[in-house]
């Protein structure tokens, strides 16, 4: 049954259903008790008309679904202004608050936007020299920029507001201005499936490619300009490799007798993994996309290997594979031939990733037949468990390593759904209709 499993794996795990035009809804589940508590004030406006986003809205809602802060409620705030030198730093202290977020929206004469942000931390303090004398002077403002905007890019530059918040609070990089991207089924249309991508927060969905037959397994290229996937256009698994923003061209990369399957981009873009069997039994191999050469790298007896990553450094691949009597994790490094087993704790192991440091790697474990997302330090092989839902599949990591997005059912429906690796924070991200799988978090975009 646990080979039978993983070779559903390589083929069914990734469709999806969803729609055309509509936002994936955000549905926070837990984690919120010990989150930082922050203000967002509402942003100025200034200009005519309104604008057609409200980017306080937009900031507040991704820092609250990073599950490391909560955001006071707009009818709760104390103080409605847009700068530094005007907020009331006692008020906001006695309502606990550690941080307020104010800004201004300024439009140009061009049509263009001038967005102005500050970034107050309430409690900070300095200690100063004054007439010889140390006195304690508040240095509260901690961020503040501006930037000339493209209208209908106001949405996204909220989103790289919010990763300078984050970062400001946290000392790590935010990953708020990224996207994801999954596989879409409709089974309404002539062609039901769709590779689609969306920002992190599941808004702005576009469609990249639709067809008849199944799509699975996008992949990101690290410089997020690219999707490798696999379509069953042509009755078999074929990987292909299509560009998102210039041309929207695809290329077809393998498509052997036999399984296609499984595409990972290496660290620096030039080569990608894949699982094949153009040489009788499922293996890993890396395609180098300059020369078009394929290269073997696992040599197995009658075992499934498949569903390759690479490590931070480029230089191993951790890949699933049931050649010890169930599915677990093994680690090989390019320059050897040789794999070492990494997993240990349960007989189910698969679809393993490792974080941005390579301290910890996140994976699919089942115990006592739930399949759940779990996390696992990569020095003491300890591992635990992030999740309490099931039928849990296609874990991605966001590219700062602190949340995964991940594919599961709710009330007999598959959603998305994220998880810090700490596992304090959940949320479901499920769509307005149908259904949604196979979500893969992209790179950070320049």
């Amino acid at each position: 049954m646990l080979r039978k499993r993983l070779r559903y794996s390589i083929f069914l795990f990734l469709f999806c259903a969803s729609w055309a035009n509509a936002e994936i809804e955000i549905v926070i589940t837990s984690g919120m008790d010990n989150a930082r508590p922050v203000a967002v004030l509402p942003f100025t406006w200034k200009g005519a008309g309104a604008p057609a986003e409200d980017s306080a809205s937009v900031i507040a809602a991704d820092l609250r679904r990073s599950g490391r802060f909560n955001p006071m409620a707009r009818h709760q705030l104390v103080q409605q202004v847009d700068k530094y030198t005007d907020i009331n730093l006692e008020v906001w202290r006695e309502k606990g608050i550690e941080a307020v977020v104010v800004g201004i929206i300024e439009q140009q004469p061009d049509g263009r936007l001038k967005v102005s942000y500050e970034l107050v931390d309430i409690f900070r303090k300095k200690q100063e020299m004054r007439n010889g004398e140390m006195v304690e002077v508040d240095r509260n403002r901690i961020d503040n920029y501006s930037a000339m905007v493209e209208a209908k890019n106001l949405r996204f530059h909220a989103h790289r507001i919010a990763d300078r918040v984050y970062e400001k609070l946290t000392g790590e990089r935010g990953a708020f201005a990224t996207r994801i991207a999954y596989v879409s089924v409709n089974r309404k249309k002539v062609k039901p499936f769709g590779l689609m991508i969306a920002d992190s927060d599941g808004y702005a969905p576009q469609t990249l490619f639709t067809s008849s037959e199944a799509i699975m397994s996008p992949a990101w290229s690290p410089d997020a300009q690219k999707l490798a996937y696999v379509s069953f256009e042509n009755g078999r698994s074929e990987v292909y490799v299509q560009d998102i923003y210039r041309t929207n061209s695809r290329k077809r990369v393998a498509a052997f007798e036999g399984i296609n399957s499984a595409p990972a981009f290496s660290p620096d873009g030039r080569k990608l993994s894949l699982t094949l069997s153009r040489d009788g039994n499922p293996e890993i191999y890396i395609l180098d996309l300059t020369s078009r050469r394929f290269s073997r790298i696992t040599r197995s007896i009658n075992s499934i290997e498949t569903e390759a990553s690479w490590t931070p450094d480029g230089h191993s691949l951790l890949f699933t594979s049931d050649r010890g009597r169930g599915p677990q994790i093994y680690q090989q490094n390019l320059a050897s031939t040789r794999a070492k087993r990494i997993t240990w704790e349960g007989n189910y192991n698969a679809s393993a990733s490792m974080t941005p440091d390579g301290k910890s790697m996140v994976l699919i474990n089942r115990s006592n037949g739930i399949f759940n997302v779990a996390v696992q330090d990569t020095e003491t092989k300890t591992l635990q468990t992030l999740t309490k839902t099931s039928l849990d599949e296609s874990p991605s990591l966001a590219p700062n390593g602190s949340m995964v997005i991940y594919a599961t059912v709710f009330r007999g429906r598959q959603v998305l759904s994220v998880v810090s690796t700490d596992g304090r924070f959940k949320a479901r991200l499920p769509s307005r209709e149908g259904e949604v799988k196979a979500p893969v978090w992209s790179p950070f975009l320049n």
